[in-house]
């Protein structure tokens, strides 16, 4: 095998490699807004939903 068809062999198993990680690891940027969105909708939901708001201070004894 020469150089030449060495490396051409070694690029594309590399672009094959990236093609795979961007399918596994990769999101597309709505992705990411709509998980954004969902996260703040869900922690708002969960504020709203609490029973009394924690005090900054302790009960001091009067």
């Amino acid at each position: 095998m020469s150089r030449d068809a060495a490396k051409r062999a070694a690029k594309s198993e590399k672009e094959a490699r990236a093609a795979a990680n961007r399918i596994r690891f990769g999101r597309t940027g709505a992705e990411k807004k709509r998980d954004k969105l969902e996260r703040a909708r869900m922690e708002k939901t969960l504020d709203g939903s609490r029973r009394e708001t924690p005090s900054k201070e302790p009960d001091k004894p009067d």
